[in-house]
């Protein structure tokens, strides 16, 4: 079996008035949700020195991947805020649930999200996350690379 070389960079940023964009990218789906939530916690503070010493598990079921990647980072947005915990690591798994009764297909995401209590004596702030947006928001397959595209309300 080939294995397909890693990309070099998981996210890059790209400048939208007075908020901040990024592309995360994954050799699998699960990979590039998981670059998503790095992009966006390097936007609040140097995930470098975030530590793993906390985790925090959580589901999500959304009717499409724009919508389960919005529902992702709202609810790691949501931890921030409500448990004062910044993340600098992701184990995502995304499945397709189909449901035969009806058309409708819904995918569910399961994460575990590891990081620390925010503490500004270690962690440099950055900028502050005040929103996701669905403007623009977009999941893309080229070629065997997940990209995705997010916007951040700062």
């Amino acid at each position: 079996m080939e294995m397909k070389e890693s990309r070099v960079n998981k996210y890059d940023y790209f400048d939208v008035t007075a908020d901040i964009g990024f592309y995360a990218y994954g050799n699998t789906l699960e990979e590039a949700y998981e670059n998503a939530g790095l992009a966006m916690f390097d936007v609040i503070t140097d995930i470098g020195d975030v530590k793993k010493e906390e985790s925090r598990d959580f589901e999500i079921v959304s009717e499409d991947l724009v919508s389960l990647l919005y529902d992702y980072l709202e609810e790691l947005l949501f931890l921030q805020d409500t448990e004062f915990l910044f993340f600098s690591d992701f184990n995502v798994d995304i499945e397709k649930i189909v449901d035969d009764s009806s058309d409708l297909n819904n995918y569910k995401l399961t994460c575990s999200a590891y990081g620390e209590e925010i503490n500004w004596d270690i962690h440099t702030p950055k900028s502050e996350v005040k929103a996701i947006t669905f403007h623009k928001m977009d999941v893309k397959e080229d070629d065997g690379v997940f990209k995705l595209r997010a916007i951040l309300d700062l």
